[in-house]
């Protein structure tokens, strides 16, 4: 976006992450960029969130948080861990599309993106809590596409696969497995950018990346038995 010529406002939880990101943002393009350190599992995350950016009008809200470390067995993490990711993929995700959306519908422009996961297509062994919800914030792109979609905001779902990123490597190291082939985080970028009008799904890196799921014609038992396979063989985010 900074490459682009837009102000950006960055949000994470690590604040030396967070400051280094903006200092290089700074160094590299005449932007302005704002950080606020906010951990998005918090309740009042988005209400802080709103807050510090009150001052401005936010024209495209990405909301890109919520991977999950690792991939095991559901009962094999604790309740509360599965509850965070829940606020940060779903809560999260909602608040952020009513917080932000709402004044971009009524100004008749801008846009959101909601970046979401291959998890999303099916259930699968070691991806209940984190597929369910890469599944709900598709739903919740693609719902908010056809609603906005005459008001002058666009909707994106983007939806990803193994990405290259600090998270990505982490769940990789976790299990021991090599990283593998990862998109690159500056391509998947430019392509939301791009395709920003192209709602209500892009699925990045597919050769149909509008279409529908890539389990096709599938029963729902034999996509889930697929997912399961590809977690297990793989580790971390699907």
């Amino acid at each position: 976006m900074a490459a682009r010529g837009m102000n950006v406002v960055l949000v994470a939880r690590r604040v030396p992450v967070l400051e280094a990101s903006a200092a290089e943002i700074r160094a590299k393009y005449d932007v302005e960029t704002r950080t606020v350190a906010l951990d998005l599992s918090a309740p009042d995350a988005l209400s802080e969130l709103t807050r510090a950016t009150s001052d401005l009008e936010v024209g495209l809200f990405v909301y890109n948080a919520g991977g999950d470390d690792r991939s095991v067995a559901f009962l094999d993490k604790d309740l509360g861990t599965h509850l965070e990711l829940v606020h940060r993929n779903c809560v999260g995700p909602l608040e952020a599309a009513y917080r932000f959306g709402g004044p971009m519908v009524a100004r008749g422009r801008g846009a959101v993106v909601l970046v979401t996961s291959g998890a999303a297509w099916a259930g699968g062994a070691t991806l209940a809590a984190y597929g369910a919800t890469k599944a709900f914030d598709l739903i919740l792109a693609e719902s908010l596409w056809a609603e906005w979609r005459t008001r002058g905001v666009d909707v994106l779902g983007l939806v990803l696969g193994k990405t290259d990123t600090p998270s990505m490597r982490r769940a990789f190291d976790a299990e021991g497995k090599p990283y593998g082939e990862l998109a690159d985080p500056d391509d998947v970028a430019a392509a939301a950018l791009d395709h920003l009008a192209d709602g209500p799904t892009w699925i990045y890196g597919s050769d149909t990346p509008t279409g529908g799921s890539p389990f096709g014609a599938l029963s729902r038992r034999d996509a889930v038995l697929a997912m399961s396979r590809g977690a297990s063989a793989h580790g971390g985010d699907a």
